[in-house]
């Protein structure tokens, strides 16, 4: 993909087959977005604001900050590649031609871990309340918005604070987790392979399989994982549902043992499709995704 950053203007993208706004907003990987128009979108991260202004042959990102949002679209990933490598198999041609603009972010960490824990269980319409809630009260103003809490501001914060946002029963995770990690830590941890990295994270207070999975994917980068919602769980019995790994399963139900180890668990097809993708998995997900969500 060709693009060039404009100096204190923002960023020039040239074409559309890998970067559109709706697939890369809308393919659940992040909240602090707005559609403004048509054409116009609006996304936060940290303490930074980007406008994406799409017209014909590209896009063009509008922001004092072109470096930072530079990384955070990944444009130096090619993604023509990633898609050509994925549509070697046959259930993904479909899936990568729809959401053929998805780009995953490279979101900052203690930014992400917060985020996902609010959204277990949870809409999109009211996360987005929930984080607009939590920046308003807790974020540094920033002009015209407000840019999202440190741990050391959401520290002053208590579970009531946090509940009075609408974060239900999530409110005494967040309270815990910003006592349990910060800034640094969470980028120490880069260090750690993927499995040992996912079992820390999984200790966090609110961090379950599925949101420690989006944190490695969205915050760390990491492809080799596959988080599994209602969505993926759909796909899998979709495209799979006649595959050797469950027809071997089916046919060893017969023995009741056999079927309390083996029953196909969100985390036996989370294995399952890592295995399938291996390095790819994370941008497998994405457009398996997008596609079962917006595309049938």
């Amino acid at each position: 993909m060709k693009y060039q950053i404009v100096s204190g203007k923002g960023i020039e993208i040239f074409g559309s087959d890998d970067f559109l706004p709706a697939h890369i907003l809308e393919c659940g990987q992040i909240f602090a977005y707005k559609k403004l128009g048509d054409n116009i979108w609006e996304v936060l991260s940290k303490d930074k604001k980007a406008f994406i202004f799409e017209k014909a042959g590209g896009c063009f990102i509008q922001t004092g900050a072109p470096e930072y949002f530079e990384n955070f679209f990944d444009l130096k990933t090619d993604y023509a590649k990633i898609k050509k490598n994925l549509s070697t198999h046959d259930i993904m041609k479909e899936p990568v031609k729809f959401g053929h603009g998805i780009r995953i972010l490279k979101q900052d960490l203690f930014e992400t871990t917060i985020e996902f824990i609010i959204s277990a269980n949870n809409n999109i319409k009211r996360i987005q309340l929930i984080l607009g809630r939590l920046r308003e009260k807790f974020g540094t103003r920033m002009g015209d918005f407000y840019a999202f809490p440190t741990r050391e501001q959401l520290l002053t914060a208590t579970e009531k604070d946090f509940a009075d946002l609408g974060a239900g029963y999530r409110a005494k995770y967040l309270f815990k987790v910003v006592r349990q990690i910060d800034e640094n830590t969470l980028a120490e941890w880069q260090q750690f392979p993927t499995s040992e990295l996912r079992s820390k994270l999984v200790s966090l207070a609110g961090v379950g399989p599925k949101v420690a999975d989006c944190i490695l994917l969205f915050g760390y980068g990491r492809g080799d994982v596959f988080p599994v919602d209602t969505w993926i769980e759909k796909m899998f019995w979709k495209f799979y549902g006649d595959s050797a790994f469950v027809r071997n399963v089916q046919k060893n139900a017969k023995n009741p043992a056999f079927l309390q180890q083996n029953v196909i668990s969100r985390e036996k097809i989370r294995h399952f499709l890592t295995d399938e993708f291996g390095l790819l998995s994370g941008f497998a997900q994405q457009y398996l995704f997008f596609f079962m969500r917006l595309g049938e």
